[in-house]
This record gives structure tokens, sequence and C-alpha cells, in this order.
């Protein structure tokens, strides 16, 4: 991969991803408590209790989300402690204690079940992007995401990928040019063809941002036919989104790229799968992009234990 590639801006924890989730809390505590309260705690628990539960990992993988849990936990009760055991990224085995949650235990037991919804998600979803990231391991291929992320939740899915070793790629329609087949279709009824969409996306992009905007901002296109590619890489796209090719496909267009364009990146997508990704990779593109880890895995089970 050029080292002169324009990059994606790549999600990590800090303030503005941490007001989102303080933000989102207020939302998923009125979902669970009706804007009443937790009735079953306050007919049974008395209100000077206080305890002390550890959450456990139930199956092995790779943890996401700690800090934003303890924002929820926070939300749900300033009186709350929360105490990560590991860091975001570890891998667990399974029984692995992870955090402390303690403090009135009418608000612990009110905290329970978002804390878990969003670690489990979270967890989940780092731990599909680490089973990619290491199928792939040996080659240069990177695995990236995609927008197919529940709404609501796309920095968060987005930042789990990271915490899987995977890598982001545009956050949304805001941040790159990204051509894809049915902006091709609109434009090949006005008589533009690929390459020119290429162009043209260069020049606007140039006249519209401010130099250190246009200078990140990445352009690429979408081809699903070998045949289009020579003519897109002579416009010099940052990224050629290579969609649902097979994998003879995909070596013939890195052996394209290799002879007109070597500072091109080559992203695969379309059946990126765990059986698949290994010999994807090996066809030599760069990059494979895939929404498996954020719209289809499973969640990592962790509970919150009394006694551990």
């Amino acid at each position: 991969m050029s080292s002169t590639c324009r990059e994606f801006r790549q999600s990590d924890w800090d303030e503005h991803l941490a007001s989102h989730v303080a933000g989102r809390a207020v939302e998923w505590f009125a979902e669970d408590l009706g804007h009443e309260c937790d009735w079953t705690s306050v007919g049974l628990i008395d209100r000077s209790a206080r305890s002390e539960l550890a959450v456990v990992t139930r199956s092995p993988g790779v943890i996401a989300g700690l800090a934003a849990a303890g924002i929820v936990a926070s939300v749900a009760d300033t009186g709350l402690e929360w105490r990560p055991l590991v860091a975001d990224a570890t891998v667990v085995a399974a029984g692995a204690r992870v955090a402390v949650l303690a403090g009135a235990t009418r608000s612990v037991l009110a905290a329970e079940r978002v804390v878990l919804n969003l670690l489990g998600r979270m967890s989940g979803v780092a731990t599909a992007t680490r089973r990619l990231v290491d199928a792939v391991a040996g080659t240069p291929c990177r695995v990236y995401d995609t927008r197919k992320t529940v709404p609501g939740w796309r920095l968060l899915d987005k930042y789990a990928v990271r915490m899987g070793g995977g890598w982001n790629h545009r956050m949304g329609l805001y941040d790159a040019i990204l051509i894809k087949d049915n902006h091709l279709a609109a434009l090949a009824s006005a008589g533009i063809s690929p390459a020119a969409a290429v162009t043209r996306a260069r020049s606007f992009v140039a006249q519209t941002f401010p130099p250190s905007r246009a200078e990140s901002m990445v352009v690429e296109i979408e081809i699903d036919a070998v045949e289009t590619l020579d003519s897109v890489l002579e416009a010099r796209p940052d990224i050629v989104l290579l969609d649902n090719m097979t994998r003879a496909q995909l070596a013939s267009c890195v052996a394209r790229r290799d002879a007109i364009g070597p500072g091109v990146v080559l992203e695969a997508s379309g059946g990126i799968r765990l059986d698949t990704v290994a010999e994807i990779a090996r066809t030599g593109v760069d990059r494979v992009s895939t929404g498996w880890p954020t719209h289809d895995a499973p969640w990592l089970d962790v509970a919150l234990d009394w006694g551990s």
C-alpha cells in the first residue's frame, strides 16, 4: 500500500465519543426505565443497601467499551463506581473478570442491563473483527468496516472495530468522496464515464474545500468489471473498490494496478467472510471492507455476577 495514500479518519476514544455516549445513555435508560424506575428493586431492595458486582465474560473474546460503560454507569447514578480490570482491546478467556460495578444496590441493578448490552455488543464487534484480522495475518491486507451499522451506534461500532484491530472506512457521507454504482448509473445517463467521474470529483474537492480539508479528502470509486480498471487508474483516485469480484479477477486487477497506477490502493468488497477473507487477501489487494462485524456478528456473552 502506498505510504502517501490518504486515509479515512480513524476512531479513538476522545471527548467527542464520550459526550456521544453520555447523550445516548439518557435515551437508553429512558427506554429501560420508562421515565419511571425499576419497580422490582424499589419494592424489594432497601434504599441504603450497597453492593459490589463483577462483570464476567461467559465466552472468550476481545473486550471493547469499558470507558463507555463507565459513562453509562455514571448517567444511571453519579454515585456508582466503575472499575475496569483490563483495557479495551484485551483478549480474554471465558470467566474473566473485566470490571467491577459498585454502589447503591438499586442503582447497580438499574444500570445492569444497559451496561451489559453496551459491552456485549461492542465486544462482539471487536471479537469478530479480530477473527478477520487474524485470518489475514501474514499479508499486508487491512480489514476495514463499512457504514452498515445500527442507527445511532455508528461511532461505537467503529470504535469497537478499532479495538478488534481493524480499520475504519469513512464515518459517513460527509467525510470522503465514494463514487458508488448508483452514482455511476446516474452519471452514465449524462455520458460521464467512471474515469471522468474521478476527474470531476478531484476538481470538485479542489474548488470546494480549503487546502487542508482537500488534502485529506479521500476520493474512491467502485467498479465491478476488470475492463473498467485501466481508465479509472489513469484518473488517479486514491482507492478503487473492487466489488463482488472473483479471486482471479482481483488478482488480475492487482497486476493491472501495479503496472499502471502503483500508488492507487485496491479494496475488495462483497462476499468478505471469515471463510473467504484469507484467500481474498492473498490476491494482493491492499484492503478488504466488510459489514459482517457490525451487522451480523454475535455479541460477547457478559454478565454481572454477585460475589465474584
